[in-house]
């Protein structure tokens, strides 16, 4: 069976998602070619937001982990405000689709986790201000 990148999730965004849920995008960079920064990944991050909060996923605290790899192979650990968010089938797709849309990035797989569970505390103080949360 071919895997089209489509979960339950694409027609159903508003179910519960997964722990280990993945989403991917991208494809391998030529060999030899130039490996973006992780200073322009996390931009690229940055410019994802929750719908429903108007601050983007990276200063929520929503991304756990970034490893980039010397091939250009990226992998994101992210979770989410609450299992049931209404976007979360959504979100991770747009998270590997933001990141492999950066120069020097090839596949991106994107992990969606539960644990540690997020808090406000994981919250950058530019998120907190603008939420008016300190």
């Amino acid at each position: 069976m071919q895997d089209d990148g489509l979960s339950l999730q694409d027609f159903m965004p508003g179910a519960a998602v997964a722990e280990g849920d993945t989403a991917k995008a991208g494809v391998p960079l030529v060999p030899g070619a130039a490996v973006a920064s992780r200073e322009s990944v996390v931009e690229a991050l940055k410019s994802v937001h929750d719908p429903e909060i108007p601050v983007n996923l990276y200063d929520l605290g929503l991304i756990y982990g970034l490893d980039i790899r010397p091939d250009g192979t990226t992998s994101v650990t992210m979770t989410l405000t609450a299992p049931a968010c209404p976007v979360a089938g959504l979100l991770p797709k747009q998270v590997a689709d933001a990141v492999a849309a950066v120069d020097g990035i090839g596949e991106v797989e994107v992990e969606l986790v539960w644990d540690p569970p997020w808090t406000k505390d994981r919250m950058s103080d530019e998120a907190r201000l603008l939420l008016d949360m300190f």
